[in-house]
């Protein structure tokens, strides 16, 4: 019995095969890879809307010496992007009445909440010396020094001269031209409660004080 095949039917010039039908497994990467798309999209947004997100904190109008009374006058609201950071910042609303600086900030620096405290718990006060010897033009406030002291003897000589405070930080500084032309200044000295005593004595028993600038780390 002869068995008859069927002709596979032709297709005419340019006729394409017909296309087999999408799997499940075809459209589900389309739609993973559009996920993928879209979470990419919107991490690169948040990165951005992150980074331009600012907050408002304190910097210094001006070098803020140790001790020194702290108050909305000396101090500028800008707005910054610190990130999780701004939290060791000292915000606007965070500015309490009494509060000193514990440490030198300088002219523009942001002010961070452990460079102030109360007045009571401040550690340094401040002490005004007559400079035996012309003060430098770099030495102004903030500028960290040692204060020397020359003893004054029986003669009206002086003795060696030595530290007599290693860690004193330049409040201020009054310069002076005398009629004769010599020169001096009286230098308002930021000191730690510590050393007050002796500082005092120095000056009372007619001691030659100097400041000297500390030298570079």
């Amino acid at each position: 019995m002869a068995v008859m095949i069927s002709p596979s039917p032709r297709r005419a010039p340019g006729e394409q095969a017909p296309r087999a039908p999408r799997t499940f497994w075809t459209d589900a990467r389309f739609f993973i890879g559009l996920a993928l798309i879209t979470v990419s999209v919107a991490g690169v947004w948040w990165v951005v809307a992150a980074a331009r997100q600012t907050t408002p904190v304190l910097a210094a109008s001006s070098t803020i010496v140790p001790g020194q009374a702290v108050t909305a006058a000396d101090l500028a609201v800008v707005d910054v992007a610190l990130g999780s950071a701004v939290d060791g910042y000292l915000a606007p609303h965070e500015l309490e009445e009494g509060v000193v600086a514990n440490r030198t900030i300088a002219e523009g620096e942001l002010v961070p909440s452990a460079a102030v405290s109360s007045a009571e718990s401040s550690a340094v006060t401040t002490v005004v010396v007559r400079s035996a010897v012309d003060v430098p033009g770099a030495v102004e406030p903030g500028t960290p020094v040692e204060l020397w002291s020359a003893p004054l003897l029986d003669g009206g000589v002086y003795d060696d001269p030595r530290v007599l405070v290693a860690d004193a930080v330049v409040g201020a500084v009054a310069r002076e031209d005398t009629v004769m032309g010599a020169s001096g200044a009286s230098i308002e000295l930021v000191v730690g409660r510590d050393d007050v005593a002796a500082v005092l004595a120095a000056v009372a028993s007619g001691a030659a004080l100097s400041a000297v600038p500390q030298a570079a780390p």
